[in-house]
């Protein structure tokens, strides 16, 4: 399979969900830096906003 890079990632990045979904603390933070990543795009886009 030519994209298999691509899947052994996606396997990755699930089996990282899946050890954060399983750490309270770390899935508190990663929320925390989601909601403020999103603070952030919402500042950027009401700025350029026509």
């Amino acid at each position: 399979m030519d994209d298999k890079w691509k899947v052994e990632g996606d396997l990755r990045t699930l089996q990282d969900a899946c050890a954060i979904n399983k750490d309270p603390k770390r899935l508190k933070a990663a929320q925390a830096l989601a909601k403020e990543k999103l603070m952030e795009m919402a500042q950027v886009a009401g700025e350029y906003k026509e």
